[in-house]
């Protein structure tokens, strides 16, 4: 049963003095919202910050209101040259930034650090850390993972690649006092950031991270940031145009176990020959569980049952996971990876605590997450966040056999060699602005519904598809949609976008759906052949995808 946690007065304090930099020139590249948190933190501790971006049209620091009071910032946009950190005593590197891109490597006199360590040496030393990455639902199993702890009273920030930045919530610790064990986050910083939902209410006192983390915040080897436990929940072909190869992807990806001790336990996938090579390269030497075998968690799709075995415990226990109202079958995988995590933590939780919280989880938004429910009994989902293919065939093979429509989306990645064009989608909905992308949803979301909600059949709709013709379709008032899905009466069927809809095709198949393919280079043309197919009968089970340019 749930126990006693460490002491939330402890807990809360940095590690480190407040001005410890003081006196030091630091250099902030890259100035998203990891970029903004980590000058933030950079100032907070006494250092001069000299913040760049080679994107010339953001907004100076100057002028932003949370740097009112700061006159120790500067602010570079545009072009870059090395000579301007000549002064500099330390380089901190956004996530998002490549670092080629600023020839970092070149400067060899100077430290060059991640958002994510920068962050990681102010958190207080007595807190646990469960870190969790991944090619696909490192976001979900995070959001699972922090839920439980906050469920059972265990009060935890959830964040990193998620939300919130780490390094907003070391500045908090580092302005936090022992009569003041207090995490605030004004409405100013979680609209900036992300939606409230991310971290569900505003936390009080924090005694434990859980910290999303991609591969570009691990680009760069850390000292500081140290996991309790530390999952790599799969490996898959992704961000390759930056990596370049899945060895380089995997020997990333396991930076995260760099410097864990046989204290603290490491959560890898069962049979993945690139992660299993990477790991035996490191020397170190911590305990190791697996998503699949044990030590770790095995999953009972059928009986609903996750079983658990921890590394160096006698005997094993079960975690009933009927009460998930989550949809998708991959989600029964991550509540019981979160689990695992959860209890790994060895902070007196075990799957019996746990499972008062299994009914209570709910997904991150646009992440197989049910929008609408008709009189039908028809599921609208929106898991528009899904930004490879593997992804999507993930959620896709979720729903099978469930009356469906399901809203797709994604970001633009550039993969080698023939999968070239794999699932480029909407580049101009690359879900940065969560408020325009949410109306944008909602609002076409809710014309589709009217003019389809009386289908009992599968009619798999892509929200994107108005980037084809974008200002018609909103002039119209998404009757693209309609007149498309007008043709899918009756009929299973699967609207997509890109080459994407073959790679799905593929995959579905491998699966048992055999699912013929449309081809389009615009709506006109898939309304026309999806006429053409209802009258010849021949749509039944059909794919559709539209290709080209738009």
């Amino acid at each position: 049963m749930k126990l006693q946690s460490i002491s939330t007065t402890t807990a809360i304090q940095a590690s480190l003095p407040k001005h410890d930099l003081k006196g030091q020139s630091l250099a902030v590249i890259g100035l998203g919202k990891s970029g903004l948190a980590a000058v933030r933190l950079a100032l907070a501790r006494g250092a001069s910050v000299l913040a760049i971006d080679q994107n010339e049209n953001l907004d100076p620091f100057e002028r932003n209101p949370l740097f009112e009071k700061h006159n120790n910032v500067k602010t570079i946009l545009g072009h870059f040259d090395n000579n301007l950190l000549k002064d500099v005593d330390t380089v901190v590197v956004s996530p998002g930034v490549p670092p080629e891109a600023y020839s970092l490597s070149s400067l060899l006199q100077l430290v060059v650090t991640s958002e994510l360590d920068f962050a990681a040496e102010v958190l207080p030393v007595c807190t646990k850390i469960l870190a969790v990455t991944g090619t696909n639902g490192k976001s979900t199993v995070a959001t699972f993972a922090g839920q439980m702890l906050n469920h059972l009273d265990i009060k935890t920030f959830v964040g990193g690649n998620l939300g919130i930045p780490l390094s907003e919530v070391a500045l908090q610790c580092l302005e936090s006092t022992p009569e003041s064990p207090v995490f605030e986050a004004s409405s100013a910083l979680l609209a900036f950031y992300s939606p409230s939902h991310y971290i569900g209410t505003v936390i009080s006192i924090v005694t434990d991270f859980v910290v999303e983390v991609s591969s570009y915040q691990l680009e760069i080897a850390h000292k500081y940031f140290s996991p309790s436990v530390a999952v790599i929940l799969n490996l898959t072909p992704d961000h390759l145009e930056r990596h370049m190869t899945m060895e380089n992807y995997a020997l990333t990806k396991c930076r995260i176990l760099s410097h864990m001790s046989n204290s603290k336990m490491g959560i890898l996938p069962l049979g993945n020959q690139h992660l299993n090579d990477a790991v035996r390269s490191s020397a170190n030497d911590f305990n190791l569980a697996w998503i699949g075998a044990f030590p770790g968690v095995r999953i009972n799709l059928e009986a609903k049952v996750a079983s658990f075995r921890i590394p160096a415990v006698q005997g094993f226990s079960e975690l009933q996971l009927s009460a998930l109202k989550t949809i998708g079958t991959h989600n029964y995988h991550n509540a019981a990876v979160a689990a695992l995590s959860v209890i790994g933590l060895d902070i007196g939780i075990d799957a019996e605590a746990i499972s008062s919280t299994i009914g209570k989880l709910k997904v991150p938004p646009h992440r197989m997450e049910i929008v609408h429910t008709d009189n039908h009994g028809v599921i609208w989902v929106d898991d528009s966040k899904a930004t490879n293919i593997e992804a999507t065939c993930t959620g896709l093979m979720g729903l099978k056999g469930q009356k469906s429509v399901i809203l797709l989306g994604g970001v633009a990645k550039v993969l080698r060699t023939s999968l070239s064009l794999v699932f480029w989608v909407a580049v101009t909905l690359e879900f940065l602005n969560f408020k325009k992308v949410e109306w944008t949803l909602n609002y076409n979301t809710a014309l589709v519904i009217r003019s389809v909600n009386s289908h009992t059949q599968i009619a798999l709709a892509s929200w994107i598809l108005h980037s084809l013709g974008r200002e018609y379709l909103i002039r119209q008032g998404s009757s693209g949609f309609e007149r498309l899905l007008e043709h899918l009466i009756c009929h299973r069927g699967i609207v997509t976008f890109g080459y994407s809809g073959m790679m799905i095709q593929k995959t579905l198949s491998t699966n048992g759906l055999s699912i013929p393919c449309i081809r389009a280079t615009n709506l006109e043309d898939a309304v026309k052949q999806a006429r053409s197919m209802t009258t010849s009968g021949n749509l039944a089970n059909a794919f559709m995808t539209t290709v080209g340019q738009y």
